[in-house]
């Protein structure tokens, strides 16, 4: 092509890319010769011309739960359309997350990397900074690391505080937490909210009236069962999401009692089924927080900046039908 037009091949390519320095005759007669020869640049000969891949990584622990899911919505929403692809890693487990900072198979095959409300030790931080690209966190806050997360103790507080103001002191608690969350900040950041208002509010802590729920809609069911069949049955449940919400609506309708003439229940998110479920619930903007940190991103791979300061996305509860004023038994 390059012989037929009478211009050198590095001519063409930038012609071809639409690259400046090609004067205008030179790049229409380039393209009709291409076309004649049914020419395509192939997106990875641009790519290594240009050194950039056009891929960012996106780093999670889990992709087939709501939250996560959202937030990997709103990251591709943005790169899709600004022509990067999305690369996906899923690390649900301790040794798979070893494995991949052993092998780091995101090295010279993206330009930024993002990772999703996992926490990271010193030693993963070091070999994901040693990929010398814009880094990002969403849910957590690192040194060197573009942040966007909400504030989930203000949150998880504004939640309970709603049940307190109505009057409820026999309050549970259905948590994240268990084994496979204890290094992870969103549910000791919710449990804290939850053990302090209950202190301002001068109710005493009563361990009974907590339970693991695992942020699936089956664990919050099992943990709701379990807080029916103790000692003292709760007024009111806080769940730290709304998976876990729904299946405290659902244990608790299965043991004969009413929501929320018997039992308040407030989750957190605001899942597009907690409208339809009539859910009282704290909404965060989680698609949202995909969209900002893959901005933030791209914005950094053009200026070659330091990372703004951490974006502290809002949340406010949302009150519908599951929750009302302490009623006398």
């Amino acid at each position: 092509m390059a012989n037929r037009a009478g211009v050198s091949t590095a001519t063409v390519s930038r012609a071809l890319r639409g690259l400046p320095s090609v004067a205008e005759g030179t790049r229409l007669r380039i393209v009709r010769i291409a076309r004649e020869l049914n020419y395509t640049i192939t997106p990875s000969a641009s790519h290594l011309a240009s050194g950039r891949t056009r891929t960012i990584g996106l780093v999670a622990p889990y992709v087939n739960r709501w939250f996560f899911g959202q937030v990997i919505f709103g990251v591709e929403e943005v790169l899709r359309a600004k022509g990067f692809d999305l690369l996906l890693y899923n690390i649900p487990d301790a040794s798979s997350r070893d494995r991949f900072f052993d092998v780091m198979p995101l090295r010279r095959r993206v330009d930024a990397v993002a990772v999703l409300s996992m926490p990271l030790s010193k030693e993963q931080a070091q070999v994901l900074t040693g990929l010398d690209v814009p880094l990002g966190l969403v849910g957590t806050e690192m040194d060197g690391f573009a942040c966007v997360r909400i504030d989930d103790v203000a949150g998880a507080t504004s939640a309970v505080r709603h049940l307190t103001m109505l009057g409820h002191r026999d309050i549970a608690h259905i948590s994240g937490g268990g084994p496979a969350a204890h290094s992870f900040t969103t549910p000791r950041d919710r449990a804290r909210a939850y053990h302090d208002v209950l202190e301002e509010a001068g109710i005493g802590y009563r361990p009974e009236l907590e339970a693991v729920g695992d942020y699936t809609v089956a664990g919050g069911e099992r943990a709701m069962s379990a807080l029916l069949s103790g000692a003292t049955r709760p007024t009111a449940v806080f769940a730290q999401s709304d998976e876990m919400a729904f299946g405290a609506l659902r244990a608790i309708r299965h043991s004969g009692l009413r929501v929320p003439e018997d039992i308040s229940v407030i989750g957190f998110d605001n899942h597009e089924f907690a409208d339809v479920l009539d859910l009282t619930t704290v909404e965060q903007p989680v698609a949202e927080q995909g969209n900002l940190v893959a901005q933030i991103l791209l914005d950094l791979l053009e200026s070659g900046g330091k990372p703004p300061p951490t974006m502290m996305l809002p949340t406010h509860v949302v009150v519908r039908g599951t929750t009302s004023p302490l009623r006398t038994r």
